[in-house]
Formats: C-alpha cells, structure tokens, sequence
C-alpha cells in the first residue's frame, strides 16, 4: 500500500534515536518525511520499524556524532530529501557513562558540528532544537570566558584553555560546561548562519527526565537523584512527552518570534538551588 502520495514533504532530521527525540518528532512529524540518525545500527532499525509500523514515512541514516564529515553527510542527506524544516539533537552522553574528554568531543563539539552543519542546510522558516540540561545552570562560567567560547570556531573549541584545565578535571565538570555550551552554540548561530537562512534555533535544558538511559545516572547516584526531585517544586521526575510538549511549540508557528534561547524544564530544581534550599554535593 502507498500510505502517503504527497510529494516534497518537509523534513525532520533528528539526530540520536533516544526516548526523548523520538519523542519529540511523533509529535510534529506526522505527514512530513523523517531523517533518523545514531551511531547505532540496532538502535536504528528497532526505532526506525516502529516509526514505520506508526505510519511515518522514515529513512534511517548511521551516523557518528564525533566526526565532522559524517554529521556533515547526515545534514547533506536531510537536504536531498527535501525542504529541511526541522532538526533535533539528543545526542550525547551523561557524566556517569562517559570520560571528561568523549563529553567534551560529544556534548559540546559534536553538537557544534551539527549546528555548523544544519546551518547550510535549513529551510527558510526552519527551527532547530538542541537539547540540553539543568546542569548548564549549575556551572556559573565567568563572562569572559562564555565570549571567548561563543567566538571559537568548532573544531577548536577543546583546545580552549578553560576547557582543558576545567572542563577535563572530571566528568561532571565537563557535562555541566558543555551543556552550558551548547546554549551558546544557538545563540551564536541564531545570530550568524542560522539566521542567514531565516531559521530559527533554540535549546531546552531538561531536568531529572525518565528515559532508559537516566537509569544509568539513578544507578551511579540514586541518593542525590532522590534529594534533587525531593528539593524541586514539582516532587517529582519529568517525562520525555513533557518535553516533546515544549519543543513542539519551539519548533511550530506559534514560536517565530523566539530564537536564540533555551528554556529551562527541571521542575524547579534550579530555584532551589539559587535559593539555598537544596545544595549540590
């Protein structure tokens, strides 16, 4: 059966093939045509059938976030497909999965090259969406130091003083960096290629959200999981259709008036933590 003979449908590329970008793109890309990448073949196919067996017309793509080229490929492809109108990155890796330096080349270079890399390809009209963290909230980096960040080219962005002497100490440090990098990441480019297209990209910093992957980090530190939801105004976990929720507005007509900027969904965790009601250890 054909189930759909529209022609030159808009794209959604969505980059990482975790609960919360897919998520997300059930939500907004019904009737569109789907670009699915991950480095993982598995994940792929398992994802990419259960998006067909829904009615979604989807291609699936390997890609690995780390390299340059590959996500430049990815960005090329969408492009070939038709008009790319909207793009989402999950890729990454949490502080208890990963080493300091694949953090910094993953969350924070690797989501640069994405950005670069959708900048060239983006629809007019299109809206991008990075996700981010809490964490970039909980790392106060000093104004002169985010300037030097948001005006280092991509590739050279690791070998930024700061992030070799900070952001390389420990996992957590380079999480929390990096997230507050990939802020700064949309902002630059809302300013400069993004904006060249007439498209528009945004972040959202999600708090403690259920996905398969969390359990990771509630295994690595359940106790401190437990005191943060317990401190956070909600007293509870967030989950990945809450924030699909919040990016299908960012990503729809009712945002074109919003670029550049990240919206924070942690349940009011990081108001305890300016407050004083709950302390990070």
């Amino acid at each position: 059966m054909i189930f759909d003979r529209n022609e030159q449908k808009a794209v959604v590329a969505l980059l990482g093939a975790g609960s919360m970008g897919t998520a997300i793109v059930r939500r907004i890309a019904a009737g569109k045509k789907i670009l699915l990448g991950d480095i993982s073949e598995k994940a792929l196919d398992r994802v990419g059938e259960d998006f067909k067996r829904c009615g979604y017309d989807v291609e699936t793509m390997v890609v690995n976030a780390l390299q340059q080229a590959s996500v430049e490929a990815f960005a090329h492809r969408a492009a070939e497909l038709g008009p790319v109108m909207y793009f989402i990155d999950t890729a990454g890796a949490s502080p208890n999965q990963a080493s300091p330096e694949h953090i910094v080349n993953l969350d924070m270079v690797g989501t640069g090259y994405a950005v670069d890399a959708f900048g060239q390809v983006m629809a007019e009209g299109g809206a991008g969406l990075i996700i981010s963290s809490q964490a970039a909230y909980m790392y106060p980096i000093p104004n002169d130091i985010e300037l030097q960040l948001v005006s280092t080219p991509t590739e050279e962005l690791k070998n930024v003083k700061f992030i070799q002497e900070v952001a390389m100490q420990n996992s957590g440090f380079a999480y929390m960096i990096a997230k507050r990098m990939n802020h700064l990441q949309a902002q630059r480019a809302a300013a400069t290629s993004w904006r060249k297209r007439r498209a528009r990209i945004n972040t959202i910093s999600p708090g403690v959200i259920v996905t398969p992957l969390a359990y990771d980090e509630f295994s690595a530190n359940g106790e401190g999981y437990q005191r943060m939801i317990d401190a956070s105004a909600a007293q509870r976990t967030g989950t990945s259709d809450e924030i699909a929720e919040a990016a299908a507005f960012l990503l729809g007509e009712h945002a074109k008036f919003i670029t550049g900027t990240d919206l924070l969904i942690d349940g009011g965790v990081i108001a305890a933590i300016r407050t004083g009601e709950y302390q990070l250890g």
